[in-house]
């Protein structure tokens, strides 16, 4: 059976290969010398592997890749070893013998020009197009990656990033009735193997905010001391806050009395109005429970998404629930994917402000450690009723 695809023609996706290469190359040319390994932390890869492994994946599965499951050899030696992320520890990417910077980016520019090559000769029914596509997604994926490290570390951007402004301090709330939705997706159009497969879900009736929480709701939160009432807080978030001793949001600081916010490389004045981002879970679910309100389900937020005024896309949003698999799960060909990731981390919807065009829909099933607060998350406020 062919694995499901867009139904992109060979030149379209050829050109979506190439923006997303070219966005990589642009991040890559304003990358400071010394990033290029750059420091150890469980949140950050070493860009010179991350360059190679993103080359890697795309000649692993649109090139080696055979319709018998056999593997053929990389055109560089040794790749498996050095670009594997199933295979290679994290914390040894900075210790391995990587090509230099001009040898990656080589690697890289073959891969690309013979994946294009395959895609203009392929009939349309070829596996091809679905392992070019899964490709492209995993690049612009890494590429969110590359600019949540550049948030982390304070690097500047190949590019400035515009935040919507004008978000309320209290959001208008909408009443949903009791109903049922559908989750996951069918064989119609490419999916990933976590939104498998399409099953109906029932919520009761629920309240839910139009728009996402604002860094001036937030800052209500703050003053109010927040983070040192332990009321608000998880057993698991009191935890973190025990562990990590946070006061406040990463990147805020106050000076003089006033609260700034470090964007990349500068910081700047407070803007009540910008979307709240790089919360936690725990630090979501803490503001929620101060409101008195909860994050909402999946399904709530999916479901919400249908109507016209619902505000998304301005951060990923923390939902209730562990990321799961849905009933009938099974893995893809790149089996690890989706499934190492069940159950430790929570799921997101919606899309931050550095998530490519493709990757913002809204049965899109983003994840990550509920501690992470380096990503571009924020959260929306939910009820269980009106």
């Amino acid at each position: 059976m062919p694995f499901p695809t867009s139904g992109f023609s060979a030149a379209r996706l050829a050109s979506l290969l190439r923006e997303a290469r070219a966005d990589l190359d642009a991040f890559a040319a304003c990358l400071p010398e010394q990033a290029w390994i750059g420091p150890r932390a469980a949140i950050l890869n070493p860009p010179l592997w991350e360059y190679g492994h993103i080359a890697w994946f795309q000649e692993r599965w649109c090139l080696r890749q055979q319709d018998d499951d056999s593997v053929l050899p990389s055109r560089l030696r040794g790749a498996d070893a050095l670009y594997d992320s199933s295979r290679v520890a994290h914390d040894t990417r900075w210790d391995l013998p990587l090509p230099n910077r001009a040898a990656t980016e080589d690697f890289g520019t073959g891969v690309l020009q013979d994946v294009e090559d395959k895609l203009d000769r392929a009939s349309t029914d070829d596996p091809v197009f679905y392992f070019a596509e899964l490709a492209l997604y995993h690049e612009r994926m890494h590429l969110e990656a590359w600019w949540m490290m550049a948030q982390h570390l304070g690097y500047r951007p190949p590019a400035a990033v515009s935040l919507t402004d004008g978000l309320p301090r209290q959001s208008p709330r909408r009443a949903i009735p009791a109903g049922t939705i559908e989750l996951g997706a069918d064989d119609s159009s490419f999916r990933f193997d976590n939104e498998k497969t399409r099953h109906r879900v029932n919520f009761p009736a629920f309240a839910i905010d139009l728009k996402p929480v604002s860094q001036g709701a937030f800052l209500e939160f703050i003053e109010a001391g927040g983070y040192a009432t332990p009321q608000h807080w998880s057993s698991e978030g009191r935890a973190w806050l025990a562990q990590s001793g946070a006061g406040h949001p990463v990147y805020w600081r106050k000076e003089e009395n006033a609260w700034q916010v470090r964007r990349f490389d500068r910081w700047q004045p407070l803007e009540p109005g910008e979307p709240m981002l790089h919360l936690n879970r725990f630090e979501a679910e803490a503001y929620a429970a101060w409101r008195g309100a909860r994050l909402p389900s999946a399904a709530q937020w999916q479901r919400a998404s249908q109507e016209k005024d619902f505000i998304w896309g301005h951060g990923w949003e923390w939902c209730a629930h562990p990321f799961l698999p849905y009933p009938g799960f099974s893995p893809d060909p790149y089996r690890d994917y989706s499934a190492p990731w069940f159950h430790s981390h929570g799921e997101l919807r919606g899309g931050g402000p550095v998530t490519h065009p493709l990757l913002k829909r809204s049965d899109f099933r983003n994840f990550y450690l509920p501690e992470r607060r380096d990503a571009f998350t924020g959260l929306r406020l939910a009820w269980d009723s009106a």
